[in-house]
């Protein structure tokens, strides 16, 4: 294995890293390259729910003692099932069961969650000594034996047969790759996450809850959160939740939403303020050092877009298919890809021409799919418009 050149990875985020176990399982030498300097430079976001296809997927890459750490790791929630309610007066407005989409067969038919973090230390596990931190991947170029990845230093990586581009919503392999064809726009909507003890959500009980506030002209506001039971009782436990808004509603100074801790918790205590006893503690309780906001984004809504197949150079995950958090599909869809090219080059024993080209045809499908139904849902939601002609882009 030492004398084979590695598959090149940027980006450390969950796709990334469970691609780099696939490749670790497979025998397959890589290497992962990200900008942070470490797992908790920056905050890591909202916990993600995860849909059967997204278990499935997971499963099949990791080994059977990492899958049951995961597993135990992840949340099991059943209780009301998804329970809507107006933030204002208490009273519930909705009841229905958790989406299709998102009921796990694994599961029970209960929702299955797990906290960004935590799939990421998770998925990294293992495949440590392959991690490079503070390595911005800003291109690329390819060779006549493969390719290099670009550092926004000015340096390059080491010369591997494929390169992978999983660093998000900016990445430069991506725009590099397509040509410009992919693209992220801002939805103009935003949000901010909290997190609270466990005791602050008491009034909710177990279940996956919306708290929906309409009564803005602007817009409304609506939190999403989860309370699961096994940690419902135990004081050490933090519960978190997201908040989101129609454009215009949640505004960050400066319109900088690069801002974390008391100010971006400031503008979700302002926006809660008149809401019911049963949910304020969430909000007065909160530990402000975690709250952050964030940018409410969506790759193109017709689909993942097609160009030039470079044998040498592909994405994956919000790098070719962000979406909004309407649906809770994103990350669902992100593993999927790595499934999906970890065994493309698993059968193939490493790298061999024809496999980026194999894995964007069948990628091109499902995410295409998932994109149309997250955005189709926000704007609902969110009351978003994207034109792919005229709207900003990120």
């Amino acid at each position: 294995m030492t004398d084979r050149k590695p598959i090149l990875i940027a980006g450390a985020g969950i796709a990334s890293l469970l691609l780099a176990q696939s490749l670790r399982l497979s025998g397959i030498p890589y290497r992962v390259f990200e900008r942070d300097a470490s797992f908790v430079f920056r905050a890591q976001g909202y916990r993600l729910r995860l849909s059967s296809e997204g278990l499935d997927a997971i499963q099949a890459v990791l080994d059977p003692e990492t899958w049951q750490r995961f597993w135990g790791t992840c949340g099991k929630t059943g209780g009301l099932g998804f329970a809507s309610f107006n933030a204002v007066t208490g009273e519930q407005i909705e009841h229905h069961l958790v989406p299709p989409a998102l009921v796990s067969r694994q599961g029970g038919g209960k929702t299955i969650g797990i906290s960004r973090g935590d799939m990421r230390r998770i998925f990294a596990q293992g495949c440590e000594d392959n991690i490079e931190w503070g390595k911005h991947v800003t291109g690329y170029e390819v060779t006549e034996d493969g390719v290099q990845a670009i550092f926004a230093d000015g340096t390059r990586s080491v010369e591997g047969p494929l390169l992978v581009g999983g660093e998000g919503i900016y990445s430069k392999v991506a725009k590099q790759l397509s040509e410009g064809k992919l693209k992220v726009y801002d939805t103009g909507a935003r949000g901010t996450h909290g997190q609270a003890p466990s005791a602050s959500f008491k009034g909710l009980g177990e279940g996956v809850f919306r708290l929906l506030d309409d009564t803005r002209p602007e817009g409304s506001v609506f939190v999403i959160t989860n309370v699961r039971p096994e940690e419902m009782d135990d004081p050490s436990v933090s519960f978190g939740w997201t908040m989101g808004g129609h454009p215009g509603v949640i505004r960050a100074p400066n319109d900088d939403y690069t801002i974390v801790g008391r100010t971006a918790a400031d503008i979700a205590r302002s926006l809660t303020q008149k809401w019911h006893p049963r949910f304020r503690p969430l909000f007065e309780d909160m530990n402000e050092s975690e709250a952050a906001f964030w940018k409410i984004t969506c790759s193109t809504p017709s689909g993942v877009p097609d160009w030039p197949n470079q044998p040498r150079v592909t994405v994956i995950g919000d790098s070719v298919h962000s979406m909004t958090p309407a649906g809770g599909i994103g990350a669902n869809t992100a593993v999927r890809d790595s499934a999906l090219l970890g065994r493309l080059l698993r059968e193939d024993g490493g790298y061999k021409a024809g496999v980026t080209e194999r894995y964007e045809k069948e990628m091109r499908i499902y995410a295409s799919e998932a994109v149309r139904e997250s955005y189709s849902t926000a704007v609902k939601q969110f009351g978003i418009v994207i034109d792919e002609e005229t709207s900003l882009t990120v």
